[in-house]
């Protein structure tokens, strides 16, 4: 199921993105943020024959074969199908993943919005020939060419699934029901000692989001953009909610407990743990709150040393075909890429649940993406607050 703690503070270099080295095609090159070089690596021209093998790095219910649970498998067909043998390595962070990329041993990689541009900018993963990935037509086009997975136009990987930061609340104890993210910053609270947040440096950007609704006069334009006097009053605002917080949470299954128990009664949550909460009766609502919300898609994306690159193809074609593509969403609780994926899900109202085809819905999303020094909102007079500043402000913010 869902994962994501990120708290581990980056190593040194990690978003060193200037001046990298790369090959000698220029189809992977193009410019970033504040005019960043992107380093030149070429796309594949064309899928050959698999080698027979495939490195996978992939968060807990992404790649099942069976051993989890007999009836969920996508792997053991792919495997027959193409003769490349899936090896999978689960990670627990996105920091994790970025150093396992690294290190050139992997093929492919499941990355979050708060992974891919350190990874692109890093040189570690490949821009896509997305001409090679046939069912990438059929991915909704609200995913496609973003800013946490293409640089000018170019894809560097595949659209997997997507999801809401939502606002949950116990319907019993909660009233009036909250329709705004104040709920859970106001100093006055009654429900103070009761409100849980999600513990992960992102969780900078909900407070940034609030803020930029809130206080226009911040100038805020995104919340993964945010230069001093922006970040001090997002991260402000976040010291004093934490005399709020009674737990930051990053297990899903903590959370469905302390709802149900009542420990939690106000905070951050996903679909899928409202969900879990709501079956095992606990008298939750979930709800998208008038400013909007964070949110995350996550992407395959290909290593730019990839050892099984026809292999690595394959795969990411079909994790993201139909059926594949419905049964991981199910599975792990997300609404799909592909919009072929909804007349595949076993519950049929899966993706209404999920709001997989409402794109006014995810407009009112913003996507994790990896806060750089050089400005993603296209600001080129002053510097923004790096995730390595993300991280050691969460790490004082939470005492």
């Amino acid at each position: 199921m869902r994962r994501k703690s990120l708290t581990a503070v980056l190593a040194a270099g990690v978003l060193a993105l200037a001046g990298c080295g790369g090959d000698d095609g220029g189809s992977g090159s193009g410019s970033g943020p504040g005019g960043l070089s992107v380093p030149k690596i070429d796309k594949l021209a064309a899928i050959g024959a698999g080698e027979g093998t495939v490195n996978v790095i992939a968060w807990a219910g992404y790649v099942e074969d069976g051993s989890t649970d007999p009836k969920v498998d996508w792997v053991s067909g792919f495997e027959k199908e193409t003769g490349c043998q899936v090896n999978t390595k689960v990670a627990g962070t996105s920091d994790e993943m970025v150093a396992l990329m690294k290190t050139g041993e992997y093929d492919v990689v499941s990355a979050s919005g708060d992974a891919s541009l350190r990874l692109i900018y890093g040189g570690d993963v490949a821009p896509v020939n997305t001409d090679l990935i046939a069912n990438y037509k059929d991915v909704f086009d609200g995913l496609k060419n973003k800013q946490w997975n293409s640089v000018d136009n170019v894809a560097y990987g595949v659209p997997h699934g997507r999801g809401a930061n939502l606002l949950m609340y116990r319907t019993d104890t909660v009233k009036p029901a909250p329709t705004s993210w104040g709920a859970v910053f106001d100093p006055n609270s009654p429900y103070k000692g009761k409100i849980t947040a999600y513990d992960s440096p992102i969780y900078i950007a909900d407070a940034a989001l609030y803020l930029m609704k809130t206080k226009p006069d911040l100038n805020i334009k995104n919340p993964y953009a945010l230069d001093d006097t922006q970040f001090k009053a997002a991260t402000d605002l976040l010291t004093e909610q934490n005399k709020l917080i009674g737990e930051y949470w990053s297990d899903y299954t903590k959370e469905v407990q302390a709802f149900k128990s009542g420990d939690s009664v106000l905070g951050t949550t996903w679909q899928v743990i409202a969900n879990l909460a709501t079956a095992d009766k606990a008298p939750v609502e979930a709800i998208l709150p008038t400013e909007g919300a964070t949110g995350w898609s996550d992407t395959w994306m290909i290593s730019s040393k990839a050892k099984h690159p026809n292999c690595g193809y394959l795969w990411m074609n079909h994790i993201i075909s139909p059926k594949a593509n419905a049964g991981v969403a199910e599975w792990f609780g997300e609404a799909p890429a592909n919009k072929l994926s909804c007349a595949q899900t076993a519950d049929k109202n899966h993706c209404q649940t999920f709001h997989a085809e409402d794109e006014a819905y995810f407009d009112q999303v913003w996507y994790w993406t990896t806060p750089l020094a050089q400005c993603v909102d296209g600001r080129t007079d002053v510097t923004c607050k790096d995730y390595a500043a993300w991280t050691q402000a969460w790490t004082t913010i939470k005492g």
